[in-house]
């Protein structure tokens, strides 16, 4: 195991771990203890008592986080000529079609969400092996394959973000950057949280919300209470 930094020991004492924190307490905290010279990702892993094993306990779908992500989101619209413009009006960083689709068999996946049509969803298939395993392929559960194509693009350039729970029943998702204030932190995950609330599977029974932990790039991580996140 490698050796811990003077600031990372440093870090690991202002956090109690005998102790649960509010969303505020922790957003204030993972500031403090972010000791990166860049500007790091803040993330939240949340625990659900869910059997992702079973389909009608498969928690998945999408947030709009209300400051934004605070990254530079790369789209490629994957469209038809007459969606082009559009595409590009509302943010798309690349649209087109057969010449991007020849771009991707060659490897290329340089961008972080592909937005497409129904229509073209046939001329995808081919290609999730290389965009399945990245999280590229387009989905209509994450609002990715639309034909209001313009409105997809624009709504993950301001900072909608998809998740789903992995199968040891955990969601992952960065819900923004250090550099924020904590109240935009804090606003952020507040956001995420209440939405995977509300998409409680009827199946799922006991302790839904078991755990809740932020961190941020190389930080420690700090435990939310549950009970205090909760509307």
């Amino acid at each position: 195991m490698a050796k811990l930094t003077k600031k990372q020991k440093e870090a690991r004492t202002k956090v109690d771990r005998n102790k649960l924190y509010s969303l505020q307490e922790a957003s204030e905290l993972i500031k403090e203890i972010t000791n990166v010279k860049f500007d790091a990702s803040v993330d939240l892993a949340v625990r659900l008592g869910v059997d992702p094993r079973k389909a009608n306990q498969m928690v998945r779908g999408v947030v709009t986080l209300p400051h934004g992500t605070g990254k530079d989101v790369k789209v490629l619209a994957l469209v038809t000529p007459d969606k082009e413009a559009e595409a590009k009006e509302a943010g798309a960083d690349y649209a087109g079609l057969d010449e991007y689709l020849e771009k991707i068999k060659g490897g290329w996946t340089d961008v972080d969400v592909i937005i497409t049509m129904p229509s073209v969803m046939g001329k995808l298939g081919p290609l999730g092996r290389i965009l399945g395993p990245r999280g590229l392929m387009p989905n209509p559960k994450t609002g990715t394959v639309t034909m209001d194509v313009a409105k997809a693009v624009a709504e993950v350039k301001a900072g909608k973000i998809d998740f789903k729970v992995d199968k040891t029943g955990i969601v992952h998702a960065a819900i923004g950057k250090v550099s924020f204030s904590p109240d935009k932190i804090a606003g952020n995950a507040k956001e995420l949280i209440e939405t995977l609330i509300k998409m409680k599977p009827a199946a799922a029974k006991g302790v839904y919300m078991k755990s809740i932990y932020m961190s941020s790039t190389m930080s420690p991580s700090v435990q939310l209470d549950p009970k205090a996140v909760q509307p």
